[in-house]
This record gives C-alpha cells, sequence and structure tokens, in this order.
C-alpha cells in the first residue's frame, strides 16, 4: 500500500511491506525519488536492504486527519483534539491506542492517546518519534529535573506533583510524591495501558529519590475499563505514610483517601494563611486533612474548629493536630454538613474562615449550578464573618472560570450586604504548572477578601 512519511530531509512518496520471514516492517521509497537509497527488492529472494541511515524498523500507527478548519489547535500546540474536529480516520483505533495526528491534507502534526468521547485524543508529543521507553524516560526525567529547580524534594517538604497531566505533557496522568512514595493516577485509559513503562520510567529517572510506585487509577478511569483494574503496588511496598510540608506532619492515606491522598495544591496558600492567624479564632470548611488547620494553628492562632461531612476526614483531622502537638483546648474538629454548620453558627465569631470545597461542577452543563451554590456559601461566611475578617474562598472546577468565580463572589458579598477588600488572587503552585497552550489547566481559583 502507499503512504506518505516524513522523515528529518525530506518528505517521499513510499510502499510499506510486510516481510512474514523477518517479522518486520520495511519502507521503500519509489525508485527515483531519492540517490541515497540502495534498493534490492525482490519478495523471494529477499537481497534487499535499506540502507538509508535515517530509517529504522517503524511500528505503524493508526492514522487520524482532521478537518482542514480545526487544524489551528493542534499547530498551536493544544494537546486536545475533540471528536468534533475529526475529518477520517484510516481505522478506528482502540480505547487506549497510540495514534498520529495528521491535516487533512496528510501532514503530521501529533501523536496521542485515543479515547472514544469528547475529547477523542490526548496529545503528548508534537514530534513525529518511535513511543517507547526512552521517550517515557525522557519525559519522566524532565519533569522531575523540573521539581528540583523548585527545590523538591526537601528536609522541610518531602511531598509534590512529580507529574500534572497537560501542564507536563503528558494528559491524562498524575503523580504525586509522599515521602519518596510516587503515587500514580491515570485519567486516561492510554496512559494507563503505559503504567509499566512509566513505573519503569520512575525508577530510570529517580534513582535514590524512590522507595515505592502505587498505582491508584481505579477510581479515576473509565467505569468499563476500571473493572478490569487493581490498585496496587507496582514496585516496593508501602511505606510509612506521614510526610512533612514546610515543617508540618501530616499522616496521608494514599490508598484509601481522596484523590491521592493529600490535597498537594494547597501548600503555598496554606503558607500564605499563616500571615493572618496569630490571636485570631479560625474556621477551616471542608477541611479534609486539616492541613489549613495545621497551619493555622503552629501561626499561634486562639482558637481553630475544623468541620468536614466525612467521619474518616475528621479522624485524620485529630491525628494531623495531635501529630503537630496540638490539642483539644486550642482545637476542635466537627463532623457537619458545612452550610447548615454555617448557618447555626453565631454572628462574628470568627476572624478568618476557609471555604475549600470540592468541584460543584465537573462539566460544563452542571455550571451553572455550582455557581449559585458557589454564591449561597460565600453569602452565608460573608455574613458571619468578624467585622475587619479574611476570608480565605477558593474554587477547583475547572468548567467555573477566574472571571466567572470572582463574579459570583462579588454577587455574594452584595447579597451579605458587606463592604470587601481583595487582598490576593491564588492559584496552584509551581508544581501544577500550566502550559501555555492549554489554560484549562489553571483549575484552582481562589481569593483572600478583607471584610469591613
Amino acid at each position: 500500500m502507499g503512504a506518505r512519511l516524513c522523515t528529518g530531509l525530506f518528505c517521499e512518496e513510499v510502499l510499506i511491506f510486510f516481510t512474514p520471514t523477518l517479522k518486520t516492517v520495511i519502507v521503500f521509497p519509489f525508485l527515483g525519488h531519492c540517490s541515497i537509497w540502495t534498493i534490492i527488492f525482490d519478495h523471494f529472494l529477499l537481497k534487499n536492504y535499506l540502507t538509508c541511515p535515517s530509517f529504522k524498523d517503524i511500528p505503524i500507527l493508526k492514522k487520524i486527519f482532521l478537518k482542514q478548519k480545526k487544524e489551528a489547535a493542534v499547530r498551536r500546540y493544544h494537546p486536545w483534539v475533540f471528536s468534533g474536529a475529526i475529518h477520517h480516520m484510516e481505522a478506528f483505533p482502540e480505547d487506549g491506542e497510540i495514534v498520529e495526528v495528521h491535516s487533512q491534507k496528510g501532514k503530521y502534526l501529533a501523536t496521542g492517546h485515543f479515547q472514544d468521547g469528547s475529547i477523542s485524543i490526548r496529545i503528548f508529543t508534537f514530534q513525529q518519534q518511535e513511543i517507547n521507553q526512552d521517550f517515557w524516560n525522557l519525559k519522566i526525567e524532565q519533569a522531575f529535573k523540573y521539581r528540583q529547580v523548585l527545590g523538591f524534594p526537601s528536609s522541610n517538604t518531602d511531598c509534590y506533583r512529580l507529574i500534572h497531566a497537560e501542564g507536563d505533557g503528558l494528559p491524562g496522568l498524575v503523580i504525586d510524591v509522599y515521602a519518596g512514595t510516587a503515587v500514580v493516577q491515570c485519567h486516561s485509559i492510554g496512559m494507563h495501558k503505559n503504567v509499566q513503562q512509566i513505573a519503569e520510567a520512575l525508577r530510570n529517572s529517580m534513582r535514590g529519590h524512590l522507595k515505592a510506585i502505587y498505582d491508584k487509577s481505579k477510581e479515576s478511569l473509565p467505569a468499563k475499563y476500571a473493572t478490569g483494574v487493581t490498585n496496587a503496588y507496582l514496585w516496593g511496598q508501602k511505606n510509612e505514610a506521614r510526610v512533612i510540608e514546610y515543617g508540618h506532619h501530616f499522616e496521608v492515606d494514599w490508598e484509601k483517601g481522596q484523590k491521592t491522598g493529600f490535597f498537594l495544591d494547597q501548600r503555598e496558600n496554606r503558607l500564605l494563611l499563616k500571615t493572618y492567624c496569630k490571636g485570631k479564632k479560625v474556621l477551616n470548611t471542608f477541611a479534609y486533612s486539616g492541613g489549613f488547620s495545621i497551619y493555622a494553628l503552629a501561626a499561634g492562632a486562639e482558637k481553630v474548629d475544623s468541620v468536614d461531612i466525612s467521619q474518616t476526614a475528621v479522624n485524620l483531622i485529630d491525628k494531623n493536630t495531635s501529630l503537630n502537638g496540638f490539642g483539644e483546648s486550642v482545637h476542635q474538629s466537627h463532623k457537619a454538613d458545612v452550610l447548615p454548620f454555617l448557618k447555626d453558627t453565631s454572628d462574628f465569631l470568627y476572624d478568618l474562615i476557609i471555604l475549600d470545597p470540592p468541584a460543584y461542577a465537573k462539566s460544563v452543563k452542571k455550571r451553572h449550578n455550582a455557581v449559585q451554590g458557589y454564591k449561597r456559601l460565600n453569602k452565608v461566611a460573608l455574613e458571619k464573618i468578624k467585622a475587619g475578617g479574611v476570608l480565605f474562598t477558593f474554587s477547583c472546577s475547572q468548567v467555573v472560570n477566574n472571571t466567572l468565580f470572582y463574579n459570583t463572589v462579588v454577587a455574594a458579598a452584595h447579597e451579605a450586604g458587606r463592604q470587601v477588600k481583595l487582598m490576593h488572587r491564588l492559584s496552584q503552585p509551581a508544581d501544577h504548572p500550566v502550559s501555555l497552550f492549554h489554560p484549562e489547566g489553571a483549575y484552582l481559583k481562589g481569593l483572600v477578601l478583607y471584610v469591613s
């Protein structure tokens, strides 16, 4: 069959043959196209060899061709190809299969994982290359070097995000490191099909910094595929589930806890919180493991209340406060639904309130309801906080952008009848990078407000 193939030197029309005896694919240019090729082909005598040094045996990837008007996003290095952008396919790939993306005219654009759905292809390279162990090694190595530039790991912080999906050029993959245990969470079938190569790349790239690799992908994969998936250690065994963040100690349950076990994305925001806590009464809502609570206590807060609807979370909060040397005289945990708890709270009791709810919307269809939820929550908090108080409020819903979240909080302040000043705009830390070509990666939004 005929196909178009591009090398680093030129672009040729080629013929591709499968040779059963050699069990390989051989690529032959049409005679006369290139003088440096030596071809002697005889199917039975097989005297023929490709002698051009730029070709090796080439794995054949299925090609997906885009509509001409939909090519621009990929040319600008956006890592998603939506189903509506596809013009045609050579053959329909399996979910998780590695495919090549081509222009409608056949020019190579990118390589990624195919998965039937709204986002049909998640691109992990814009260079035509073999996707082998060397590829994965380089990706992990580059990510680890970047984290070392950021100062991770260190003696006072040994937990950090190593791979942040699109931000590190690996859509569908998250890897968090907890005191030497890498917790891998695949959000696409393709990444999970490559998880063994990813694990090998971790071992190759993090020598001396790695104790174990745990695959916690079952909950984040499509339900049908996930039925055949088991969370398990890919290398090493369970270590002590205790980490250090800016000198504060936390127990992390990466096997049974939420996400990968700890909300690393709030690290710098927790550190900022300490600036405003000394001698204050603090309410931490949706507290989970008590991260903000520990920082507030360490900064000299007079009293901290932590609220979460989960008893498991409340138990974890109590463990972490005790681990850091704080008792019931300065801290109390509450198993309660946050909104009713806030409504029942005495007016003007707290000097500082943290609102860090889970994502209220994971799809555009649910965005309106999410906005209404954020407005109700912030309105009550603004009504209850003391004059001169400080509110830390967040949204991690990707479909609620910065402008929409800001306007929602403005509406809440208006309805609460409070005068409010903006002190800080907050986001995710540098180990959760955002690609300039994928602004959707900036999912965490936060505001610090002074309420008079």
